[in-house]
C-alpha cells in the first residue's frame, strides 16, 4: 500500500486517528495574554493546561520570535501546580514582569506577587511582598516606572518603583487615598497616574463582612466612583470629577495626553451588570489642561462604546445603535475633539452589519474593526472621510485582528473547523489579507492532529416564509453520501449571536464528539441571530419564538430532504437562548427523541425580575410584564407545558444571574407532575 499508492498511504494515516471524547474537550489548552516587545520582534504569551485531577488549569509563560515563528518557541516558566500570568515587557526589552502565585500558600492560592525575569531565561526576581497580593501592574511609556496595585480589595492603593532600581529598591506606596483604588493607568506622557475611587467606604458594612455576618443584600447600594490623578513628581492627588449624577468608568486617554474620555453611569443600585449599566450610561470628554468636562451623549437607553481618539488626538469617535435606536446595527459617530457641542457625523451607514471601533490606521484615515458575516468573522475598515466600509479579510473561519499600539505589530487570533484558536502575526496591516504572509506563533493543541474530526461546512435553506437562513453542519466522521445519520440540533445563545466556522468543540456544543460517535450536528443561525443583517436580528421583537422556531425546524427538514438526517433519530440541545428555544421546541413538537435544556427560560413573567437584565426583555416583548402580561405569558413555554412528551435533561448553574435556577426548577417540576421523563 505504501509503495503503490500515495493516496492510499494518506488514507491509512487518517484511519489511525481516534474519535474525539468529552474528556478531550475538557482538556483543551489555550493561549492568551499576548505581549509584543517594543521592537516588534518577540512575543510573550501564556499557555494554560487543564489538570483534571485538581479541577484547575495551570498557566506558564512562553516566548516566540515574531519573525521565525513556531520553531523559535521557548518555555520560560516551569511551575507545574502554580500560575504565571499577565507578562508585560519593560520598555528597553531587557526583561519582562509578570504575576505569579508560585510562593503563595494553598490557603491563599489566588494571591499573586509581581516578578521580573530576563527573556533569555534564568531565575525570576520577586518585586512585591504585598500581604493581600498584587492586583494589576504596568510600565510607564517613558520606561522609568513600574507601578502596581496592592492591598485588600476595600483598601487597595498604588505602589511604584523605578525601573533602574527594580532589583535593589523596595517599592513605595504612591497613593494614600482615603478610599480604595478600583482602577488606574499611566498617562501617555508618563507624568501622571489616573485612578478611580469611590467617594466613601461604609465602615459598618465592611466590619459586618469581616466578621462573617454574611447577610447578602441584593442590589446593594454603593457610593459614586470618581476620577482622580496623582502627579508622579509631586505625589499630589487631584480630583477631576464629583457629584452624585454618575459613577465614572471606562477611562480612555488620547496619545497626546491632552484629552480624556470616560463613561458616566447613573447612580442606580439596579444597574449592576455591564450590559445594563452601559445601556443607561453616557460619554463625557475632559480637557486635561483646564479640567473642563463636556457631556457628549444623552441617549437615555442607548449604550455607546468607550470613546476613542485618532492618533493625533484631533478626532473622537464611538459606536452606538444606528440613529440611537435600541438594538439596531452599530454605527460609528465622529467629531472634531475641540468642536464643543458640535454635530456628530455617522460612518458606515451603508453596511448591513455592526460598525465598531477597533484601531486606527497610522494616518488616521481608516478605523479597523472585527465583525461577523454569515458563518465567518472578518476584519473590516471604515473610511473616516467617506464612511464607506470595506471587507479586508476573506477567510471562511473565525479571526480577530488586533494591533499592538507601541510596536504596531499586527496579531491575528485564528480558528477554523480543523484548528483550535492560535495566534498569528503579520508585520503590517497591509499584509493581513493574504494568508500566505501570516506567521504562526502558537500551536495550542497539537494533540488534535491525532483526532478524527467531522467535516464542517456552511449550510443554507429557505424557511417557511421564503427567507434564506444559514448555519453550520458538522458531518459524522467517516460520512458516506446517501446514508442517513442521527441528528443533534445545537442551538446557540444570545439570541443575537451566531455559529461560525471555528473549531466547534467547546463546552456546550461538543459537535466533534458527537461526530466521532456517528451523529451529524446542525447549528442554525435562526431569526434573531447576528451576522445576517439588521432585519434578521431584530424582526423577532414582539414575535420572539415563532420565526426562529420555523427557521430551525425548516432547517431540519432541509437536512432530511438532502438525505443527511434520519427523521426518526433527532435530538436538540442549547444553552441560554438555546435553552429557551429548546424549551419552546419541547412544548410545540414531539419530533425529537430527547432534549437537553441548558439554563433555559420557561416563564418570562417570573424571569423578568429574577434576571439581572430587563431592557433586552422589554425589547423582545415590547414592554414590561406589568403592561403586557398576556403577551409575556403567550411566549412562555410553561403555558404550553401539557404538550410536552419528550424526555428532557435540564442543566443549570446555581447562582447564574442571567437565567436563574428557578426557571429550570419550574420546568423540572412541571415535567415531573406531568410524568414526562426528566
Amino acid at each position: 500500500l505504501l509503495v503503490t499508492s500515495a493516496f492510499g498511504f494518506v488514507m491509512a494515516q487518517e484511519n489511525t486517528k481516534r474519535p474525539m471524547t468529552f474528556m478531550d474537550v475538557l482538556q483543551m489548552r489555550s493561549v492568551g495574554s499576548p505581549a509584543v516587545s517594543l521592537d516588534g520582534k518577540w512575543l510573550l504569551y501564556t499557555y494554560s493546561v487543564p489538570d483534571w485531577k485538581t479541577a484547575k488549569s495551570f498557566t506558564d509563560i512562553y516566548l516566540v520570535s515574531t519573525e521565525r515563528g513556531l520553531p523559535s518557541t521557548k518555555q520560560l516558566t516551569f511551575t507545574n501546580d502554580k500560575n504565571e500570568t499577565s507578562p508585560r515587557w519593560a520598555r528597553n526589552g531587557e526583561f519582562f514582569a509578570f504575576l505569579s502565585n508560585r510562593e503563595a500558600p494553598e490557603s491563599k492560592s489566588s494571591q499573586n506577587q509581581l516578578y521580573v525575569m530576563r527573556p533569555d531565561g534564568g531565575e525570576a526576581s520577586k518585586i512585591s511582598d504585598a500581604k493581600e497580593g498584587v492586583g494589576t501592574f504596568a510600565f510607564s511609556k517613558d520606561g522609568k516606572w513600574l507601578a502596581y496595585s496592592a492591598g485588600k480589595e476595600d483598601e487597595r492603593q498604588v505602589w511604584i518603583v523605578t525601573v533602574a532600581g527594580i532589583n535593589k529598591d523596595k517599592p513605595v506606596q504612591l497613593t494614600k487615598h482615603k478610599a480604595p483604588i478600583t482602577g488606574w493607568q499611566f498617562s501617555p506622557d508618563s507624568k501622571r497616574i489616573y485612578f478611580l475611587s469611590p467617594d466613601s467606604v461604609d465602615q459598618a458594612n465592611k466590619q459586618r463582612k469581616e466578621k462573617k455576618f454574611d447577610v447578602r443584600v441584593r442590589n446593594e447600594d454603593s457610593p459614586p466612583v470618581h476620577l482622580w490623578f496623582v502627579d508622579l513628581d509631586t505625589k499630589k492627588e487631584t480630583r477631576l470629577t464629583s457629584g452624585t449624577e454618575y459613577s465614572v468608568s471606562d477611562v480612555k486617554l488620547a496619545d497626546n495626553s491632552e484629552w480624556l474620555g470616560f463613561r458616566g453611569t447613573p447612580i442606580n443600585r439596579y444597574l449592576r451588570t455591564v450590559t445594563e449599566s452601559q445601556t443607561y450610561s453616557d460619554l463625557y470628554l475632559l480637557e486635561v489642561s483646564t479640567g473642563a468636562i463636556e457631556r457628549l451623549t444623552n441617549n437615555k437607553e442607548i449604550g455607546e462604546s468607550s470613546l476613542s481618539f485618532s492618533p493625533d488626538g484631533s478626532l473622537i469617535v464611538f459606536s452606538a445603535d444606528d440613529d440611537f435606536t435600541y438594538f439596531r446595527n452599530n454605527r460609528v459617530y465622529l467629531r472634531q475633539t475641540t468642536d464643543r457641542g458640535g454635530k456628530w457625523r455617522k460612518l458606515g451607514a451603508g453596511f448591513d452589519g455592526d460598525v465598531t471601533v477597533g484601531f486606527w490606521s497610522a494616518d488616521g484615515k481608516r478605523i479597523y474593526f472585527n465583525d461577523g458575516l454569515k458563518v465567518g468573522n472578518h476584519l473590516f475598515a471604515v473610511s473616516v472621510e467617506t464612511g464607506d466600509v470595506v471587507q479586508v479579510t476573506q477567510e471562511q473561519a473565525s479571526l480577530f485582528v488586533s494591533r499592538d499600539e507601541d510596536s504596531k505589530r499586527v496579531l491575528i487570533n485564528y480558528s477554523s473547523p480543523v484548528s483550535p484558536t492560535n495566534i498569528y502575526t503579520v508585520s503590517s496591516i497591509e499584509n493581513v489579507a493574504s494568508r500566505m504572509g501570516w506567521t504562526q506563533l502558537t500551536n495550542s493543541n497539537p494533540q488534535i492532529d491525532s483526532i478524527a474530526l467531522g467535516e464542517t461546512e456552511e449550510v443554507e435553506w429557505k424557511s417557511t416564509d421564503g427567507k434564506v437562513v444559514g448555519g453550520v453542519v458538522v458531518k459524522p466522521v467517516g460520512y458516506e453520501k446517501g446514508k442517513r445519520y442521527p441528528l443533534v440540533v445545537q442551538i446557540h445563545g444570545g439570541p443575537a449571536g451566531a455559529v461560525i466556522l471555528s473549531f466547534i468543540a467547546s463546552s456546550g456544543y461538543y459537535s466533534h464528539v458527537y461526530a466521532g460517535a456517528g451523529y451529524a450536528c446542525f447549528l442554525p443561525n435562526y431569526r434573531g441571530s447576528s451576522n445576517y443583517g439588521e432585519r434578521h436580528k431584530i424582526e423577532i421583537s414582539g414575535d420572539y419564538f415563532r420565526m426562529g422556531y420555523e427557521d430551525i425546524m425548516s432547517g431540519v427538514d432541509h437536512l432530511i430532504k438532502i438525505g443527511l438526517a434520519d427523521n426518526d433519530k433527532l435530538g436538540v440541545m442549547g444553552w441560554s437562548a438555546g435553552g429557551h428555544w429548546s424549551n419552546w421546541i419541547l412544548t410545540h413538537t414531539n419530533r425529537f427523541k430527547a432534549i437537553s435544556s441548558g439554563a433555559g427560560a420557561v416563564n418570562w413573567i417570573s424571569m423578568y425580575a429574577q434576571s439581572d437584565i430587563q431592557r433586552g426583555r422589554e425589547f423582545y416583548y415590547k414592554g414590561k410584564p406589568y403592561d403586557r402580561f398576556d403577551h409575556y405569558w403567550d411566549v412562555s413555554p410553561l403555558k404550553y407545558i401539557k404538550n410536552a412528551q419528550t424526555p428532557t435533561l435540564i442543566h443549570v448553574v446555581d447562582g447564574d444571574p442571567r437565567v436563574p435556577r428557578p426557571q429550570s426548577e419550574e420546568l423540572h417540576m412541571a415535567l415531573v407532575k406531568l410524568g414526562v421523563p426528566t
